[in-house]
């Protein structure tokens, strides 16, 4: 057996009680004086910096089911890691155990019934790897190393959304590991009431190991950003293409500073901007109608708008967002794009803090308005748009520095945006607006909690309390 020697501050468990989760596991588990320990407790946001006191790197269910009883037996805190985005670092704790799904990366694809089934620790590339082999895709983010299981479960957001959905609207059935062990497959037809709560509920509700996900037939299309000099008009005009557009296309919409990318002017690096990632899936021949009417926004500064599959979308971020940084987000949904909020945006964007800081304004009308606000946990198919405002920085003293702005951003846009926000975009001081983030279905939800979770184990999320 290994000789650990943690630091003070990181409790060890029981070589006993150890033994037993060892023989009940064919995964690793890392403890505090592995060699492995301090990359295995890093996570995406650099922000947290927390040591648990096992990391359990599950292979399988099985795995699943023995972390989840050691630690509800032991009364530890669970954290559960898919990968490794959440901004609040809510895969990650101290003192307790941090569930990690990273190694269950296993993807079935079935092109006849358009069905993918997804192991929880996947990513969106993952994903949109095995799908485009079959010309299919389905929403999934906008920075391919997100991992499915926080995405899917908060709602999901992403360039499909409009002609498809949200990710968890496009969810034909889960399997979940409950808080006293049970193993569930959840579809409309049974557990439907959990299977209800997991399409926006977070993570509340246990560990969803494998995702089965309805596919769209989308193989190339025409993709990439348009940036425009930061200024309302091309904002407002923004809003009246997104009210006009055909779902096929997806806008999502970017406030910040210009990117060092080679189709943007030198001149225009670090300077403030807008912008526009069109995401057109329908046919080539309408090609150049989508660019002309992306450039009608304003003057085109820049713009790398082409023809590329699926996958290489959700690619384009990922290079300034990094594993690594400091983040500290809050959220808004708004209907419409009132003037207001477009002033917030024109007059916070020439401010915003670094250039890998980026305000993402996600239009989720079309398709997201086709279900009801009470069919699913996420509740907001009346809102036009989702607004992340997203400090990152490179430091930490740099990222607590721009706390601030965020918050006077965010209460900026207070008045002309709805009471709650996405749960995916809220950071560990938002617990207070859980109930505004579900509106009616806080009751609902909460019941669904008390039967399935009263003890609260899976309280390390934006926690709708039992």
């Amino acid at each position: 057996m290994a000789t650990h020697t943690p630091t003070p501050s990181t409790p060890t468990l029981d070589d006993r009680l150890l033994d037993r989760l060892r023989g009940a596991v064919r995964g690793t588990i890392v403890e505090p004086g592995d060699p492995v320990y301090d990359e295995a407790r890093k996570v995406y946001n650099a922000m947290h910096d927390r040591r648990p006191a096992i990391i359990v790197r599950a292979v399988d269910a099985g795995d699943v089911i023995a972390t989840v009883d050691f630690a509800r037996e032991q009364d530890l805190p669970l954290a559960v890691r898919g990968g490794s985005h959440s901004v609040p670092g809510y895969g990650t704790c101290d003192g307790g155990a941090v569930l990690d799904l990273g190694l269950m990366r296993g993807i079935r694809v079935d092109p006849d019934t358009r069905t993918a089934w997804v192991e929880g620790g996947c990513t969106w590339a993952d994903v949109n790897h095995a799908t485009h082999a079959f010309g299919l895709a389905t929403t999934g983010g906008i920075v391919s190393t997100t991992g499915v299981g926080g995405l899917t479960t908060g709602g999901g957001m992403g360039h499909l959304a409009r002609r498809c959905g949200l990710a968890c609207d496009n969810l034909v059935s889960v399997d979940l590991v409950t808080a006293d062990g049970s193993f569930v497959t959840c579809t409309d037809e049974q557990h439907s009431d959990l299977m209800w709560a997991v399409r926006g509920g977070g993570g509340n509700f246990g560990v969803v190991t494998s995702f089965a996900y309805r596919l769209h037939p989308i193989a190339d299309i025409l993709g990439g950003p348009t940036f425009f000099p930061l200024d309302a008009d091309v904002i407002r005009r923004y809003r009246e293409l997104v009210a006009e557009a055909d779902e096929r296309l997806g806008a999502v919409f970017l406030v910040g500073l210009g990117p060092p990318v080679p189709f943007l002017p030198e001149r225009w690096h670090g300077r403030p901007v807008c912008g526009m990632v069109a995401c057109w899936t329908g046919p080539q021949d309408e090609d150049d109608r989508i660019r002309d009417r992306v450039a009608s926004l304003g003057p085109v500064l820049g713009r790398h708008l082409e023809r590329m599959p699926y996958p290489v979308i959700n690619t384009l971020f990922d290079d300034l967002v990094p594993a690594g940084l400091y983040h500290y987000w809050k959220g808004s949904f708004t209907q419409g794009l009132p003037d207001g909020a477009i002033d917030a945006l024109v007059e916070y964007g020439p401010t915003t803090p670094s250039i890998q800081s980026v305000t993402v304004v996600f239009p989720i009308d079309g398709a997201c308005h086709r279900i009801g606000p009470e069919e699913t946990a996420f509740s907001y198919r009346d809102a036009d748009y989702s607004i992340a405002l997203s400090p990152t920085l490179t430091t930490r003293e740099d990222c607590e520095a721009q706390k601030d702005w965020v918050r006077a951003f965010h209460r900026r846009l207070e008045p002309h945006a709805m009471q709650g926000g996405y749960v995916n975009f809220m950071d560990a001081d938002d617990q207070d607006r859980v109930r505004d983030n579900y509106r009616t279905n806080h009751g609902r939800l909460r019941e669904l909690k008390r039967r399935y979770d009263p003890g609260n184990l899976f309280r390390l999320n934006h926690n709708i309390a039992p």
